[in-house]
């Protein structure tokens, strides 16, 4: 059982990364070239991977089930609460709202062509929002279960995608250099966001419980698990097509269209298209069950079936309104969501770690677990933090170019 759980703790984690995030990378990393792409892919996991390890240090002294909420209040009092409060509801409901919109449009494209009648996008955000919340509504066993399905699939329609895509890859696309300075620090936000999971880490450790070797590994494998899979994609996207057809691809469908063009195959566009469903339903699983666990803290609602329906209701209506009202919304939603992401992600942990680390030195007693780099390696992580969010300050501003 325990085995069971931690396999399937890692998959909520990798699906709930593996999202929208992936996506938007091909189109985000255009103008950067392989190699650049790649490194910024791999420092962007490390620095997730460590504040994931930063989480579960603070998690060893509270109660199981315990959230963001309660962890702010106890180790940042009132105002950090606020804050931690703020950031995260920004955030899942940025990224719900963004999953329903596409994942909406999406489902109304598919649901037209079968009845082949025009189905507008409002509906397929409605029926979209109610198949996932039913699931989510009923509990975090039934979210791993159906997640299990969605990941094999997906994984499956992965192997079809890359299996078309990389026979096709050309070397002279992958050696290809930035061409402006300023797109690697554009880049950044997006590269930054594909690798958010920090949302779901309290729903984890209420799943596997406070087991501080468990919860190491399942973050570290989790999270390596949609980095290989985001080089792959990478090496297949940035590989087929060169810098300037990347570049002209604005949109996720254009590049999907980009690409079945260049191939002479609509198997291509097929299965990319298959893959961004089931990326967007796994993302949206993992996202709205850490929103849903969340809104249940803080709200203090009861897990009966009354309860459990106020808190989806809470849950899903506000993103699922944002996708009626802007059902072209996709780009919209997640565009401020690295922000947030760099205070639930980066700030948060690194401030109530600090806080725990120094009652822990004042009453002399010995944390059992405590992630290495000490002080350092917390003003690195900090630093970096400020540096996605001055990014995306600056792209917004339109002092640095924009990407995708």
């Amino acid at each position: 059982m325990a085995l069971n759980k931690t396999l399937g703790s890692m998959l909520i984690i990798a699906g709930t990364t593996i999202g929208a995030g992936m996506l938007a990378l091909p189109l985000a990393s255009a103008g950067l070239g392989f190699t650049t792409a790649l490194v910024a892919m791999f420092g962007i996991w490390a620095l997730m991977t460590y504040t994931a390890l930063l989480m579960i240090e603070v998690h060893q002294h509270a109660d199981t089930n315990a959230t963001l909420n309660t962890l702010a209040q106890q180790l940042l009092g009132r105002k950090g609460q606020i804050i931690a409060n703020f950031a995260m509801v920004f955030l899942l409901y940025s990224l719900c709202a963004a999953y329903i919109a596409g994942g909406g449009g999406q489902l109304s494209e598919k649901l037209s062509g079968w009845f082949n009648t025009s189905i507008p996008p409002q509906l397929g955000a409605l029926l979209f929002t109610l198949l996932i919340a039913a699931i989510v509504s009923v509990g975090t066993h039934t979210v791993d279960l159906v997640n299990r399905l969605l990941f094999a699939a997906k994984i499956v329609a992965l192997a079809v995608m890359l299996g078309l895509l990389v026979p096709h890859v050309e070397g002279q696309h992958l050696v290809e250099m930035p061409v402006q300075k300023g797109l690697i620090l554009s880049a950044l936000p997006v590269v930054f966001t594909s690798f958010g999971f920090h949302g779901s880490i309290p729903s984890i450790v209420r799943y596997i419980g406070i087991d501080i070797k468990t919860l190491k590994k399942v973050m570290i494998i989790g999270s390596a698990l949609p980095l290989f899979i985001y080089v792959l994609w990478q090496l297949a996207s940035q590989g087929v097509m060169s810098q300037p057809e990347l570049m002209a691809s604005t949109t996720l469908g254009s590049f999907i269209a980009s690409l079945s063009d260049l191939l002479h195959n609509p198997m291509v566009s097929q299965s990319v298209s298959i893959f961004a469903d089931l990326a967007l339903a796994t993302s949206f699983l993992g996202v709205s069950l850490g929103l849903f666990d969340f809104m249940a803290d803080s709200l203090k609602r009861s897990s009966n079936v009354s309860g459990r329906m106020q808190t989806g209701m809470i849950t899903f209506l506000p993103p699922l309104a944002f996708a009626i009202f802007y059902p072209q919304g996709f780009i919209m939603a997640l565009g401020y969501a690295a922000i947030a992401l760099v205070i639930l992600a980066i700030f948060l942990p690194v401030a109530m770690v600090r806080s725990q680390r120094k009652k822990h030195n004042i009453s002399k007693e010995i944390s059992p677990y405590k992630v290495k780099g000490g002080n350092f390696g917390l003003i690195i992580v900090t630093m970096a933090g400020v540096l996605i969010i001055s990014a995306q300050t600056l792209q917004m501003v339109g002092l640095i170019p924009a990407v995708g």
